[in-house]
């Protein structure tokens, strides 16, 4: 047999070293690089906001409202049923009680006894007749008036002002044109909600008016 030259062992021996060299390198291929793991928070699906989902006006925490007589006059205008112009009409923000007591003799009281109160929130209270009405024998010709408040602890005053388009906080007095007291019923259950609606009568409508533990109705014949 003949013998294996020294240079074959030696070629060998640097190929052995330099696999060696290769495995042991710190460095890793781009083939063998370890992906990291994503640490980061899973995002929650979106959701669409309640009460601002368009971007643009957010919905009102004391919302505006209005309210007819005869109360489904706006269904019968749009089903064609109506017969002629509803009698009265009333438009109006809804604050909430949020935990408060709202009728009291202190500044924490939302509405304060013997201080004009805006019957809501926001711009004062607008009411519109149709035609003439008639309120503890007193007449209100056909027209809009703002109607605000000036509660007492048995009593409300309600008080209909000629001038439109003032804030409800700024009321002026020389513009009444006529006011009519009303007996208060407190309630046992809380009125969360300020709320104001037509209650059919017998000649008329009554105007319910409640809030927190109290609630008053205002008789309007036509």
């Amino acid at each position: 047999m003949k013998s294996i030259p020294y240079r074959f062992y030696a070629l060998l021996l640097v190929c052995c070293m330099g696999v060696l060299s290769s495995c042991n390198n710190d460095t890793p291929s781009a083939s063998n690089k370890t992906i990291p793991k994503d640490t980061s928070t899973p995002q929650p699906p979106y959701i669409p906001a309640l009460m601002n989902d368009s971007g643009y006006t957010p919905v009102d925490r004391s919302p505006m409202d209005m309210a007819y007589f005869p109360v489904d006059y706006p269904t019968q205008r749009m089903n064609g049923s109506d017969t002629g112009s509803p009698l009265a009409r009333i438009i109006y923000s809804r604050p909430q009680k949020n935990g408060r007591t709202i009728f009291g003799n202190t500044e924490k009281n939302p509405c304060q006894y013997g201080k004009e109160w805006r019957l809501g929130a926001n711009e004062a209270t607008e009411i519109e007749f149709f035609k003439t009405a008639r309120i503890q024998n007193q007449k209100l010709p056909a027209g809009r008036y703002i109607i605000y408040c000036i509660p007492y602890p048995e009593k409300w005053v309600i008080v209909f002002n000629s001038e439109l388009f003032t804030w409800g906080l700024h009321i002026n007095p020389a513009k009444d044109i006529a006011r009519f007291e009303l007996p208060v019923a407190h309630t046992t259950n809380t009125i969360e909600v300020f709320t104001m609606e037509f209650l059919p009568a017998t000649k008329g409508t009554n105007l319910l008016m409640a809030w927190d533990h109290s609630r008053t109705e205002l008789p309007i014949s036509f």
